[in-house]
Formats: structure tokens, sequence, C-alpha cells
């Protein structure tokens, strides 16, 4: 993963009920429908975070997004909307997947630790959120 934030243009249309469909030019098959307008920006984010880890995942090359001026003149008349996403927020809340760890700590911390009931996995996971500046 290169790199975290992502935005790209959306192109959301209105039909005759109502509904909003959205659909993300640079990205073939990346599409939400939504009752109303906030409903489909928040569903669109969330297609838009899993279409990109799924790219992700395979190694695929994640494009560019393009200007939204040019998305603009290829949908005259519909409403033009950037969706952002963080890859990693959407990495930690879709893979859940464990990894096991051996690690060595000094004895001494190993007793106190045991002693209060600590839970080094949690510590372990906590450590790397703060100093990964995740927190």
């Amino acid at each position: 993963m290169e790199r975290d934030v992502y935005v790209y243009p959306a192109v959301f249309e209105k039909d005759a009920s109502g509904h909003y469909g959205v659909f993300f030019p640079d990205l073939p098959g990346c599409v939400a429908v939504g009752h109303n307008l906030q409903e489909a920006h928040k569903l669109a984010k969330e297609a838009l975070g899993s279409h990109l880890f799924s790219m992700s995942e395979d190694n695929d090359e994640i494009p560019e997004a393009s200007a939204v001026d040019a998305i603009q003149e290829e949908n005259p008349g519909e409403i033009i909307g950037l969706v952002e996403i963080s890859l990693l927020a959407v990495q930690a809340k879709l893979d859940t997947r464990s990894v096991k760890k051996t690690l060595t700590v000094p004895y001494y911390l190993n007793k106190l630790a045991e002693k209060k009931k600590i839970n080094f996995s949690r510590v372990l996971q906590e450590a790397l959120k703060q100093r990964l500046g995740l927190l």
C-alpha cells in the first residue's frame, strides 16, 4: 500500500424515483445506490473503500483520479462530488486476520506482566498503533 488517503470524483445521478446512483468514472464497477444524496454519499464511500482495498489486496495498480472538470464535461447536468477514504481505515475494518508473532521480553517484565494478568497481544497492538500514529 503506497499511500493511505485517496480522493476520487464520483457522479451522482438522480433517478425518477428520487434515488441516487453513484459511479466512479476512474474505477469501473465501483457503484452505489442510496435513497437520498446523503445515503448515496455514505454508500459511495463504502464502495470506494472496498473497491480500492480489493485492488490493493490483488496488487492491481490503483489509477490516479481524474480532474473534476473533465468528469463534469463528460457528465453535464449531473452532480459531481469528491469521495475520500483512508485505505488504512478500510483495511483495519475489513482485514481482521491475526498473525502469530514470537517476541522476547526480559524475564522480570514477563513475571510482572503475568502477575498483573496483562494481555501481551493487546499491549503490543496498542503500542504498534501508537508508534504508527494510528491512535
